[in-house]
């Protein structure tokens, strides 16, 4: 509507100064020649809204003109108060910060719109943790938080995973990601993308270096990328197996980022057995497979049938010498 795109470039203007008219129009999916007669509506309605020619021109609102106007629906002033229940400002010691922000949100919403808020911010709960994933040391995140916004390199005396003595690395970071409850930092390493887990972070030292990051990219690109780093990464073995119906469910849940299909009857359609296929990185991933019990068989390669007899050989060894 006419009217939202307005409220927009007033709101845009008022946040960022001047705005090339392109970029408006980039951002509101409008043409320039659009955006041009918006501002002229603006002008009209007494906005003091105008044009800049020239290579660093663009549309401007006249010094010091602010508005009070929110313009947020009801829908969007929903969105807002779920906010306060995800968590991760906790994490950052910005929860004062954020209750502070949702009141006087609240304070500019229309009379309306409150009630509908109040109730979102109580009856929409985020847990960004999963299900038994124990508990988890503690994590100082904000000094990595103040480390992101310095723009300067920062050395990490970072524990990797499977090492127990932490090995001293100058990255140049981009920002923090929190995934699942599990926080990120993701930055270069001599200009390759890395992803640190806060966790296993022993230290992290601002040095005086200013930091040097690919030019045009965004820390959600390298996100990106680091992201599909770990979720396609390609599997060397292939195990094909068979699940029982009832334990299906569970098996999809736990397997989804290695299946490479989904299960299918194994003859019968209406049998109690499905087959999957399954791309691991190693043989000895299939030893995880184990906590089915009977209601999983690994029909194929042989090698990692053999490699989960010798486990359950020796699990059974281990209770026998105990009586």
């Amino acid at each position: 509507m006419k009217s939202d795109r307005l409220l927009s470039i007033l709101l845009l203007l008022q946040t960022r100064g001047t705005v090339p008219a392109g970029e408006l129009a980039e951002r509101l999916e409008v043409s320039v020649r659009t955006i041009y007669r918006d501002v002229e509506a603006l002008s009209a309605s007494g906005v003091p809204v105008y044009a800049q020619r020239g290579r660093n021109g663009g549309i401007a609102l006249l010094p010091g003109f602010r508005t009070d106007v929110t313009g947020l629906t009801a829908d969007e002033a929903r969105a807002l108060f779920v906010l306060a229940a995800q968590g991760a400002h906790a994490a950052l010691g910005l929860d004062a910060a954020l209750a502070s922000a949702l009141r006087k949100v609240m304070a500019a919403l229309p009379a309306p719109h409150r009630p509908a808020a109040e109730q979102t911010s109580r009856r929409i709960l985020v847990d960004p943790v999963r299900w038994m994933s124990g508990p988890r040391a503690a994590v100082d995140v904000e000094e990595l938080h103040d480390a992101v916004f310095a723009d300067r390199r920062l050395l990490l005396h970072y524990r990797h995973s499977g090492t127990e003595t932490p090995r001293a690395h100058t990255v140049d970071p981009y920002g923090l990601v929190v995934k699942a409850g599990v926080w990120y930092l993701i930055a270069d390493l001599e200009g390759v993308p890395r992803l640190f887990r806060a966790d296993r972070v022993k230290r992290a030292v601002l040095t005086q270096e200013p930091v040097v990051r690919r030019a045009g990219v965004e820390p959600a690109d390298v996100w990106e990328e680091l992201r599909r780093q770990v979720e396609e990464r390609p599997g060397d073995v292939r195990l094909r197996v068979r699940v029982h119906r009832s334990r299906l469910d569970l098996f999809v849940r736990l397997h989804t980022g290695v299946l490479t299909g989904r299960p299918e009857p194994e003859g019968d359609s209406a049998g109690e057995w499905l087959l999957a296929e399954l791309a691991v990185p190693e043989l000895a991933w299939a030893r995880s497979l184990l906590s089915f019990g009977p209601n999983l068989e690994v029909l194929s390669p042989p090698e990692a049938r053999r490699v989960l007899a010798e486990a359950a050989a020796a699990v059974t060894r281990l209770y026998a010498e105990n009586g």
